[in-house]
């Protein structure tokens, strides 16, 4: 038998994959149940000088994402001795990931691609979830898929229920129970859920409390969250609110650049006196690997170092100029504010868990982004399910 607490990449995945195996799971949520569509009612932000983002409900913050596959710190996990290899692929394969189509890329997209490469820059389609045959190309992604079109671990959950698996939402775990160093259930108020193997899955904010509260080691200090900007400015008429969001990038050694529109640029250009509509403005996203210098304790603290300010700045430098070059008018650039996509690193491999991703409680594993060992500075979902498939299969030894 086996708990798991949270059902976002991580805790979906072990759900459908030892519930496949035959096990009996019982996967308990906080939030509630929800359809796709209406993801973007449950976003739960934290606020800090980064304000860092996500989402509380079934599928977690899988359903607000932009369906990017990507994989990263894939040689980070190889030298703590964690060969995601065979778990990529199969993840890659589960979760449909590929480029999309020509057809899906809008004019403004489009536009800030040729006006990269014009400037010679190197521009890469982003590997997406995406169904292109279910996209209707509507900017939604980070709002809740009205069509479905984009994989979240919504529908591992389902299989997982499909197998047998239990699933409980609206039940807030505030405790997990051990006896004898050896884990024996978890606490949702009164209610007690008993068993011998149980996964932590509720993300880098909630995961390492529990922790705590057992008195087990975090790395609660070392918070990162990808910090991110986006760059705007109008270009009338462009459509390109619309776009299927971040669907190229531009990486380097230390940030991404990709097409990405946000409504506070919308505001920005508000109090700055300028009209403009969302169908008017054309924005580049600038996403950093941050240093790990946050705070999580009951109130999380997370700010902009010196070097995290100068790769925002160098980030957003580019992002202007091919703005520039794509034919958005300088004169009415506006920046959002700080955000954090991706927080992690809270609970860390080698810390807080061993290379089994076990705690030193036996039985006691963590599997979501607070174990990854270092700021990924791109969306961390791939690797989160191919580390929750390498777990599923320890466990289910």
């Amino acid at each position: 038998m086996v708990i798991i607490v949270g059902s976002g990449a991580g805790g979906a995945t072990v759900a459908k994959e030892v519930a496949a195996k035959g096990l009996s799971v019982t996967l308990i949520e906080k939030g509630p149940e929800i359809e796709d569509k209406d993801a973007f009612k449950h976003y739960s932000n934290v606020d800090s000088e980064v304000k860092v983002m996500r989402t509380i409900c079934l599928g977690g913050t899988t359903t607000v994402s932009a369906g990017n596959g990507v994989r990263c710190l894939e040689e980070e996990l190889r030298q703590v001795g964690i060969d995601l290899k065979v778990e990529f692929e199969e993840g890659e394969k589960e979760l449909g990931v590929g480029v999309l189509p020509d057809s899906l890329f809008g004019e403004g997209t489009r536009r800030i691609m040729d006006a990269a490469e014009n400037l010679g820059l190197d521009v890469k389609k982003m590997p997406k979830f995406i169904d292109p045959n279910r996209c209707k190309s509507d900017g939604r992604c980070s709002f809740g898929c009205p069509e479905a079109a984009k994989w979240s671990a919504l529908s591992f959950v389902k299989e997982a229920e499909r197998n047998g698996a239990k699933i409980l939402t609206n039940m807030p775990v505030d405790g997990v129970l051990v006896k004898n160093g050896e884990v024996k259930g978890v606490r949702c108020g009164d209610r007690v859920s008993s068993d011998d193997t149980v996964v932590l899955s509720a993300g880098a904010l909630e995961t390492p409390r529990l922790l705590k509260r057992m008195g087990l080691p975090t790395s609660s200090s070392s918070l990162f969250v990808d910090t991110f900007i986006t760059i705007g400015g109008i270009l009338a008429g462009i459509g390109f609110n619309k776009d299927v969001t971040m669907n190229a990038v531009m990486k380097f050694e230390d940030f991404l650049l990709s097409p990405h529109f946000s409504r506070h640029l919308v505001n920005g250009m508000e109090r700055r006196g300028l009209k403009a509509s969302p169908e008017d403005i054309l924005g580049i996203m600038v996403k950093i690997k941050d240093e790990e210098v946050g705070v999580l304790d009951e109130k999380v603290e997370k700010g902009v170092t010196n070097r995290d300010a100068v790769l925002l700045s160098e980030g957003a430098s580019l992002a202007g100029s091919i703005l520039g070059e794509a034919g958005a008018d300088p004169a009415t650039f506006v920046s959002t504010p700080l955000r954090g996509a991706h927080p992690g690193g809270t609970a860390r491999i080698g810390i807080a868990v061993d290379q089994n991703l076990e705690t030193e409680v036996s039985g006691l594993y963590v599997v979501d982004a607070s174990v990854l060992p270092a700021a990924p500075g791109a969306p961390p979902i791939l690797t989160i399910v191919a580390l929750a498939k390498y777990v599923s299969r320890i466990i289910a030894r």
